[in-house]
């Protein structure tokens, strides 16, 4: 039996991605150029490795109020139960239902946005999509009608080409995301040149109770307990790797839409029996 070297696949894995990464810092001066050329090239790389299931955009997330997040650089949601997505002046806007996670993408894990470091304004933007309001609706699975379930988490991240800061040690990167409480919270990112990471925090349980103020309890209840980085030449495995389990065993399939809470901004509903 022949065997394929899969060290030599990741590690070429590995190269694709950062010679991307690299090109566009490079070789695109117009900052507002070079952000969407990297915004783009994980988007793109993400499109290339998540199942069919999972669809990956800029987008703006909203709820059945209207209320809307903040527009995130890369939004990654379900591709088979949200059954509409609103397009309008090139802007996506996506069903808060429909979303397993966001990330904020900058070209260094170091910066600043006025006076908010980079790591505080990705909490701030994760924070704009987790607050708004998510209404499960029962589904028919089996042929069996189940009633709806508890909402999922949804992932929150960072995804940076390099690292200002000192490479003598994480204490300054574990800092700034330690400062981050309940909805602002980060849950796993990727520096390109310097390694992904996650975020391991207490209680690590699930939601079991059905509605929007458990799902709110369980961000204000969870609390920093470490952090944990991969080698600079695993970067793009292992954070591919971390959101893959994130999605598939701490998420699974995200709640039924409740899709008579939209109808209703029309003065319409849908028949719920046949």
């Amino acid at each position: 039996m022949s065997k394929v070297n899969l060290k030599q696949l990741f590690n070429g894995l590995q190269q694709q991605m950062s010679a991307q990464l690299n090109t566009n810092r490079e070789f695109i001066d117009h900052p507002g150029s070079k952000g969407d050329a990297l915004e783009n090239a994980w988007i793109d790389w993400l499109r290339k490795y998540l199942p069919n299931r999972y669809c990956v955009d800029k987008a703006i997330v909203i709820d059945h109020e209207g209320n809307t997040s903040q527009q995130m650089d890369i939004v990654i949601y379900d591709n088979w139960f949200t059954p509409f997505i609103f397009t309008q002046n090139g802007f996506h806007y996506i069903p808060a239902e429909g979303v397993y996670a966001v990330f904020e993408v900058k070209p260094d894990i170091k910066g600043n946005v006025g006076e908010k470091s980079y790591i505080e304004y990705a909490g701030e933007k994760i924070e704009s999509v987790r607050v708004l309001k998510r209404e499960a609706a029962s589904f028919i699975n089996g042929g069996i009608k189940i009633t709806p379930r508890p909402l999922t988490k949804v992932l929150g991240g960072i995804l940076c080409s390099t690292n200002g800061f000192t490479h003598k040690n994480n204490d300054t990167i574990e800092k700034h995301i330690k400062a981050l409480e309940n909805l602002q919270s980060i849950d796993l990112g990727c520096i390109a040149d310097y390694g992904s990471f996650y975020i391991d925090y207490n209680p690590n349980a699930e939601i079991t109770i059905v509605g929007q103020d458990a799902y709110l309890e369980f961000y204000a209840n969870r609390k920093f307990n470490k952090m944990k980085f991969s080698e600079a030449s695993h970067s793009f495995v292992t954070f591919f790797m971390q959101l893959t389990r994130y999605l598939q065993l701490a998420i699974g399939t995200i709640p039924a839409i409740n899709l008579n809470a939209y109808l209703k901004n029309i003065g319409e509903e849908v028949d719920e029996q046949i």
